[in-house]
């Protein structure tokens, strides 16, 4: 078989994931680029070098030896507490951050967030919480501090904030999410929030249960952290989130779909160029979200205030951790970490250990 040949259909099928991915995460937006040459503006559009995202050497040779991490893409996910437009770039603390990883052979995806008080190497040998390294230097540093700390090869990214994912959400017809009783206590405090910042109306949810929520009610949804799990439990909402709108990108017609991308293409900030991919749109439904989970681990991980950096979560062992991630997301059972990582995790334990054991 011509090399040729396969590395067409390899990257056939990495632009044909890349797809779900855009969808499922509300960079879908992206694709009306090729859909509606008219556009006045595309999505903000920003290459990353991959000499400075740090990916590993040992990272870089296992993969292609065919070791961790070959026959997959991941891509570096951020919800941004960003009120404008210029704080896409960099100067907001990513609120959430989500690695997507796709098999590129099954077409599972599985979705594993980052929670943002992880005390890590922001990409600076600084250590702190993870989510300041956005705030700091912007998409570039966030990628770079996953790689360090994860030991992964990511080189693309998504990035959005809330006008993004509530325009979205209202293009897709809304999204289905059960709200139970604690929830509904908060939800409409945190509309408040996010109604003034986007400067509109908003209507409370009044009932728990099964229902539609509009885009500014599931992304108030998505920063619910009072109930019992606290930021653990927002990060399992917000990747509620991303599947009720997975269900629903799959439920909707190209050209409803179209209508969300010009409505939306100017509110997110990625790496990925839409060229050639909407051909390939109609194989969507061959794709799926089969497994979600979070980081660190709740068995390997610890609670404390760190000094300056306040409440932080500690992963007790990033080494375990980070094995744990490769066996989660690539079925790698014998993963071993890199030395950098080896290294990172002698620090954290130091840094923090004398806070844990107060």
């Amino acid at each position: 078989m011509a090399a040729g040949g396969r590395a067409g259909r390899q990257r056939g099928k990495m632009i044909l994931f890349v797809v779900e991915i855009i969808i499922i995460i509300v960079m879908i937006v992206v694709l009306c680029l090729v859909m509606n040459s008219k556009a006045a503006q595309g999505p903000k559009i920003s290459d990353l070098d991959p000499k400075l995202v740090e990916i590993h050497e040992e990272v870089k040779q296992q993969e292609e030896e065919g070791g961790t991490m070959h026959g997959y893409m991941n891509i570096a996910l951020f919800g941004l507490d960003a009120e404008t437009d210029n704080q896409l770039y960099s100067g907001s603390r990513s609120d959430s951050t989500i690695i997507a990883s796709i098999n590129l052979d099954t077409g599972d995806i599985k979705l594993v967030s980052v929670y943002r008080d992880t005390y890590l190497n922001i990409g600076t040998d600084k250590y702190q919480k993870c989510n300041a390294a956005y705030s700091f230097g912007g998409a570039e540093q966030a990628v770079k501090m996953l790689n360090m700390n994860l030991d992964m090869n990511i080189t693309n990214f998504v990035a959005v904030g809330y006008k993004g994912l509530s325009s979205v959400i209202d293009g897709l017809g809304g999204v289905y999410i059960d709200v139970d009783s604690d929830e509904l206590k908060h939800i409409n405090n945190y509309q408040i929030g996010v109604a003034n910042v986007l400067k509109c109306e908003y209507t409370p949810v009044t009932e728990t249960g099964y229902q539609l929520l509009n885009g500014l009610q599931a992304t108030a949804y998505c920063r619910i952290r009072q109930t019992a799990g606290f930021d653990f439990m927002r990060t399992a909402r917000q990747r509620e989130v991303l599947k009720a709108m997975e269900e629903q990108a799959k439920k909707t017609d190209l050209a409803s779909l179209t209508k969300v991308f010009n409505d939306c293409i100017g509110n997110i900030y990625t790496s990925l160029d839409s060229k050639d991919i909407l051909e390939l749109l109609k194989n969507i439904a061959n794709y799926k979200i089969v497994d979600e989970n979070g980081f660190p681990q709740e068995n390997m991980r610890g609670n404390a205030n760190v000094g300056a950096y306040g409440a932080c979560v500690i992963p007790t062992s990033l080494e375990d951790n980070v094995v744990w991630l490769h066996q989660f997301l690539f079925d790698d059972e014998e993963y071993t970490v890199t030395d950098s990582v080896r290294e990172y995790s002698q620090k954290i334990t130091s840094d923090t250990a004398p806070y844990l054991q107060r």
